[in-house]
C-alpha cells in the first residue's frame, strides 16, 4: 500500500467530517460506517488513524481543548485594560462569546455524563488553563487590582467550577438553578479577592447553555 504523504490532512478531514456528522445526527446515532461513507475513503485509510468512533470523538475533543487554550493565549496577549482584574474580566467574557471555542458543546451534551470526559475536562482546566489564569491573578496582585493569598488555588478552583460544577447537563439543573450557582461563583470569587465574574459573564454563560439545550436534559 502506498504511504500517505499528507497524514495531517487526512486526520483533519476525518475530524472535520466526524464533527459535522456528530453535530447533525448526534454522537450515538452516527456510526463509523456513516463517517466512512461521508469521507469516501476506504476503511483501511480511516482505521490507520482511528480504531473506533470513540477514538475519533477523543481526537475531536482534544482539538477543541487545544483551540480553547490557544484562544485564551491570544486573548491574554491582545486584550487591553486598565489593570489585570479588568483584563481577566474581559477575557472571560470573550471566551464565553467565542463560537469556535464552543462549536462542539452541543455534541458533548450527550457525553457529559461519561466519567472519562469529565476527568479529561478537569485535567485540561487545571493543568493548562488554570496556569494562565494564575499568571493574570499574579499580575493583578502586583498592580493592586487583585488581593488574594492563593492565586494558584483560586485559579484551579475557578476552572473546576466553571468547567464541571456549573454545567447544568451534568447535574440536570434548570436555568434558574444554574444562574443561582453563577451568582454564588461571583460572590465566592469576590470574597477571595478575585472579583472577575461580571454580570455580563453570567448572562453569556446562561444564554450559552440555553442555546445548546443544556437545560433540556432529563432529571436524575
Amino acid at each position: 500500500m502506498a504511504r500517505n504523504k499528507y497524514p495531517e490532512k487526512t486526520i483533519k478531514q476525518i475530524l472535520d467530517v466526524s464533527t459535522k456528522l456528530f453535530q447533525e445526527k448526534g454522537f450515538e446515532k452516527t456510526s463509523l460506517q456513516d463517517i466512512i461513507q461521508e469521507l469516501n475513503m476506504s476503511k483501511g485509510a480511516i482505521y490507520h488513524h482511528f480504531k473506533s468512533k470513540e477514538e475519533i470523538l477523543r481526537a475531536v475533543m482534544e482539538r477543541q481543548f487545544r483551540h480553547a487554550t490557544e484562544k485564551l493565549e491570544d486573548l491574554i496577549k491582545h486584550t487591553e485594560a486598565a489593570h489585570a482584574k479588568e483584563k481577566l474580566q474581559r477575557i472571560l467574557e470573550q471566551l464565553v462569546a467565542d463560537s469556535k471555542s464552543h462549536s462542539i458543546d452541543g455534541i458533548l451534551v450527550d457525553q457529559i455524563k461519561n466519567p472519562q470526559f469529565v476527568v479529561e475536562g478537569m485535567k485540561a482546566g487545571v493543568n493548562q488553563d488554570a496556569l494562565k489564569i494564575k499568571h493574570l491573578i499574579l499580575e493583578g496582585i502586583e498592580d493592586g487590582s487583585i488581593k488574594t493569598a492563593f492565586p494558584g488555588e483560586v485559579a484551579e478552583v475557578f476552572m473546576l467550577l466553571v468547567n464541571i460544577w456549573l454545567n447544568p447537563t451534568l447535574f440536570a439543573r434548570d436555568e434558574q438553578e444554574t444562574s443561582q450557582r453563577l451568582l454564588f461563583l461571583q460572590q465566592m470569587m469576590k470574597g477571595l479577592g478575585v472579583d472577575v465574574v461580571s454580570d455580563l459573564f453570567i448572562q453569556k454563560v446562561t444564554a450559552h447553555y440555553a442555546g445548546i439545550g443544556g437545560y433540556d436534559q432529563p432529571g436524575t
